[in-house]
């Protein structure tokens, strides 16, 4: 096993990650990444677009409504952006343990499983035949019948009729998703044979993540530690292995999505970068060491409450956030770093968020950085 230092991984994981500006098609980022998550849709079209340089929101658009990467829980219980054909063996792998563990909270709502099967014989005789609904359209709908969607039974209906493989999100109507059938929306789905999705799951992280340890994986995919081995012994023989102080770090020897080409201009290992709020780069690891430094965990997830805010990265390291606020007619962002000494890096990361500008082909104003830092929380 070679060994490697801990920069080798970091710049390693930017190349993974296409982070280097190396990757033209935004379908091939999420083919790359697997899953990107989605929970705030417009963060996850940025997180998309970030690693296709010159791709743009409307571009990303395309790629949803057109079905070609889909919006469901594929894992962690959380919205995810994946490819649409991989959707139905990642749902198969996950939603057992997901149905598991969701059980008290279906007993609490009063969630069983005929009303559960009653929702979800009206979700497929409402939406049958390419139709849709909007969130709002399909509660009515169920209280048109009688299925009670008060406080969160609705959501949860939602969840457990895509979590099962009926629903998904389908294409982007008045700036809201539509409900549509994940078998018309995604007609083709892969078909695996459980201990090959295991090894597929594997190594499809590695490469959007690698090199990292089986744990990072296990964590991310929220399979256990038993299926996670299962995964390597299945896909093993296709895997490298990097020793990093004692850590075995895993990459895969090729990848089947394309080899990445050298990086782009103003995507080199020193560029600085304007990620989203919930990225990968930092959310897809268990130890997030390589990205940021331990003691800088809090100001970028604020109470430990698992709401990650938008990162400023250099160099493969995050020296900072910052904030977008929505605003009638305009757009503004402003960069706050974690130090005094990273104001040197400002002038970079306001050309950072002038990508993101270009990204919304709308108008954005950078501020200034805040005259103090922030503190540690």
């Amino acid at each position: 096993m070679t060994r490697a230092s801990r920069s080798d991984i970091t710049r390693r994981r930017l190349a993974s990650q296409a982070l280097t500006g190396s990757v033209s098609d935004p379908a091939l980022v999420v083919d790359r990444l697997l899953a990107v998550q989605a929970q705030d849709l417009r963060w996850a079209k940025w997180a998309v677009a970030v690693r296709a340089p010159g791709c743009t929101s409307a571009d990303v658009d395309r790629l949803i409504d057109s079905g070609r990467i889909v919006r469901s829980w594929p894992m962690r219980g959380t919205l995810h952006l994946v490819p649409a054909p991989d959707l139905a063996w990642l749902l198969g792998l996950t939603t057992p343990r997901l149905w598991a563990g969701a059980a008290t909270r279906r007993r609490d709502l009063g969630l069983d499983e005929a009303t559960i099967e009653r929702s979800r014989t009206v979700a497929e005789n409402a939406l049958s035949g390419g139709r849709e609904l909007t969130r709002a359209g399909f509660l009515a709908l169920l209280e048109s019948h009688g299925i009670s969607t008060d406080g969160q039974r609705g959501y949860h209906l939602i969840w457990h009729l895509a979590q099962s493989g009926t629903l998904c999100w389908g294409r982007q109507l008045d700036a809201q998703q539509m409900l549509v059938l994940l078998a018309e929306w995604v007609p083709r789905p892969r078909q695996l044979e459980r201990d090959q999705a295991l090894g597929e799951y594997l190594l499809r992280y590695l490469a959007g993540h690698g090199p990292a340890p089986l744990t990072d994986f296990a964590w991310w995919s929220q399979l256990t530690m038993t299926d996670a081995k299962t995964a390597l012994a299945v896909a093993g023989e296709q895997l490298d292995a990097l020793d990093v102080d004692g850590v075995r770090h895993l990459l895969p020897q090729r990848s089947d999505l394309g080899p990445l080409r050298r990086a782009a201009p103003g995507r080199g290992p020193n560029a600085v970068l304007a990620l989203p709020a919930f990225d990968e780069y930092l959310l897809g690891y268990r130890d997030r060491s390589f990205a940021i430094e331990p003691e800088k965990l809090t100001t970028v997830v604020p109470g430990k409450n698992g709401i990650f805010l938008p990162l400023l990265v250099r160099g493969g390291r995050v020296f900072g956030t910052w904030r977008r606020d929505w605003r009638p007619r305009a757009i503004t962002v402003q960069p706050t770093p974690f130090t005094a000494q990273s104001t040197e890096s400002l002038p970079a990361a306001e050309r950072a968020l002038q990508e993101y500008a270009r990204f919304l082909g709308r108008p954005v104003q950078v501020l200034p950085a805040p005259t103090t830092v922030p503190a540690a929380q």
